[in-house]
């Protein structure tokens, strides 16, 4: 287990972290600033209405339930907007997800906004997505249908339209403090030393310098993205202010974007910072003092090694954190059919015990080929080619590949790169409808249909990409859009077709299988309170290079999930591979086919089971 983060001794109080760490700082006063927090948090405790207080009360540490499954999508591309999302509930009601993660919908600056994650006002919703009353009305409307709601929060960095960005802008000595500003190059050349750069190729540096107030700004992102200066204990205050009215809205979970960006030192890669753990330890102790049923979703996309520190040891920080290497692990065992690195992986990042992964096959997000390099070298691999493999075979011109998609972020003088694309177009479908070729459809969608029970199966709460479960293709009109055909995360990012929608119900169409699939595994994953996150998951070694296999044990009951990454079939014998205890009849939930630990059996190509002991 991963979970050996800075020692920070017994477990302090956020008043005693927060006094420590804003003492004699030169901003303000450290009393008078914590009195000016405590009156923010005073404020939302009185403001916190008796509805969401009763949910606190019966739904603290919700996200850990195996009913929990989760839905991702722009609500622009999904409904228009608030109100017309409220009138496809339904839809969503009928695939059997129960949590809906809204992509950015607070107001971001106009044009190029970095998909909303350049925010200029926190307290405001994006006007062509609705209002704020239409948020709430949203909220409230879902809470009765028991379906959970999550909103962004960009934390790191505001939009320089922002108000305090242009106050600071106007020469406001209190506000230029709010970020990292500096009158000459000599500090951002000391920086620049030691941290590396977030896009060089499409936002080359990590300062801009502005001529109006004769300053450098630490921009780690794009340029009208400016970083908060976290040294300051206004900065801190302001955004407990800003969370916390977010958790008022009625939200039950907040994602905090790009938190390993928060904290900024000389000498140091200002990635992962320990001091960032400190900050979230306040943040989670106070959202527990106010809202103990509202959740924090971090994210953090970077080694997989960090990422897990981010759940905490001593004290709870995130409760949720993105599972990035869980995808990347997939995508390798689906181009190899060797699923060694998602056992390896999933075997050594373990959250802390009240701690949930968000797991998923794809995302609004490009692929980056993070994967563990060490493990690549034991298997005989080098990391460099492996990687050039995975890129190559996910663009689709690797000549065993059945994958299409596109380069992100290609640099050419270090070929390195990532992948853009959607799911049913990275496991085939794509190129199969290309050549009309029914054999290599059927294949593409058994590849989708294990991804998704993989995905069902495992620890954590599993994250559906919306169009997904409609084994929706790439759309290539995003290049037609001068805005958007420099990024080809656009590729993944079109608008829901209500018309092919209708198709789900037709179980001789591709989306009817691909829904209803992941209709009954979603509602299968439901009756088994054996996959509550809180249930140890085990992953076996199988000495089969194709197979991946999990097991958990629930009392007398026993689980067994059990994926073929192989186009042939397998031969395996479980009776080895389990503890005396869980030897027996097993029967698969699916096809009710039942299977004693002493016999061997055949595994077909791309086939699943969920195992039951009967």
């Amino acid at each position: 287990m991963v979970n050996d983060m800075i020692n920070r001794g017994p477990m302090k109080t956020y008043k005693d972290i927060y006094q420590s760490l804003y003492k004699d700082n030169g901003y303000i006063d450290v009393k008078d600033a914590f009195g000016a927090l405590s009156s923010i948090i005073s404020q939302a405790k009185k403001s916190r209405s008796k509805e969401l207080s009763t949910f606190d009360k019966k739904s603290k540490g919700w996200y850990l339930s195996n009913q929990t499954v989760a839905y991702n999508f722009y609500v622009d591309l999904f409904s228009k907007n608030l109100k017309g999302l409220l009138k496809k509930t339904d839809y969503l009601e009928e695939l059997g997800v129960n949590m809906v993660h809204l992509m950015p919908i607070l107001q971001g600056r106009p044009g190029e906004n970095d998909g909303g994650y350049a925010v200029m006002d926190y307290r405001s919703i994006e006007p062509s997505i609705g209002s704020l009353s239409d948020f709430q009305t949203l909220t409230s409307s879902l809470r009765e249908k028991q379906m959970h709601v999550v909103l962004d929060f960009v934390i790191n960095h505001t939009a320089k339209e922002h108000e305090w960005a242009l106050k600071a802008l106007g020469g406001d000595k209190f506000y230029q403090d709010y970020y990292l500003m500096f009158d000459d190059e000599s500090i951002p050349n000391e920086f620049d030393k030691t941290v590396p750069e977030v896009f060089p190729g499409v936002a080359p540096g990590n300062f801009t310098y502005y001529p109006q107030i004769k300053k450098y700004v630490w921009t780690s992102f794009y340029e009208f993205q400016w970083d908060l200066n976290f040294r300051n204990p206004h900065v801190f205050n302001e955004i407990v202010d800003i969370l916390l009215f977010m958790a008022n809205l009625g939200v039950d979970m907040i994602r905090l974007d790009a938190i390993p960006f928060m904290w900024k030192e000389l000498g140091h890669t200002c990635r992962n910072h320990p001091t960032i753990h400190l900050l979230l330890d306040m943040l989670h102790q106070i959202m527990n003092e106010v809202a103990p049923g509202v959740a924090i979703l971090g994210e953090a996309i970077v080694e997989p090694e960090e990422i897990v520190r981010y759940f905490g040891t001593s004290t709870q920080e995130c409760d949720v954190m993105y599972n990035a290497t869980f995808m990347v692990n997939l995508w390798n065992a689906m181009a190899t059919k060797d699923a060694r690195l998602l056992r390896i992986d999933q075997s050594r990042l373990t959250p802390a015990l009240q701690g949930a992964w968000i797991n998923y096959v794809r995302c609004h997000d490009d692929i980056g080929w993070g994967f563990n390099e060490q493990a690549i070298q034991e298997m005989g691999f080098s990391p460099y080619d492996h990687k050039q493999f995975l890129i190559h075979f996910f663009l689709g011109d690797h000549p065993y590949s059945f994958s299409k998609g596109k380069l992100y972020e290609f640099n050419p003088v270090t070929m390195d790169a990532r992948n853009s694309g959607r799911l049913a177009s990275l496991v085939g479908v794509e190129k199969a409808l290309e050549v009309n070729d029914r054999y290599l459809k059927e294949v593409s969608i058994k590849r989708i249909h294990l991804l998704h029970a993989v995905l069902l199966s495992s620890k954590g709460i599993p994250f559906i990409y919306s169009g997904d479960e409609l084994a929706t293709l790439n759309d290539e009109s995003y290049l037609d859009d001068a805005k958007k055909a420099h990024d080809s995360r656009w590729l993944h990012r079109s608008f829901f077709n209500w018309t092919v929608a209708k198709n789900r119900s037709k179980t001789t169409t591709t989306e009817g299988s691909v829904f209803q699939t992941l209709q009954s595994m979603i509602a299968k994953r439901k009756e088994l309170s054996i996959l509550h996150s809180t249930v140890r998951e085990h992953y076996v070694d199988t000495l089969n290079t194709h197979l991946y296999m999990t097991h958990r044990v629930l009392e007398k009951e026993s689980f067994v999930g059990l994926f073929n990454f192989s186009d042939q079939p397998q031969t395996i014998h479980l009776k080895p591979l389990l503890p005396p205890q869980s030897l027996g009849i097993y029967q698969d939930v699916f096809q009710q086919r039942q299977l004693h630990t002493d016999d061997s059996f055949i595994i077909g190509p791309y086939e699943y089971y969920w195992l039951k002991t009967v």
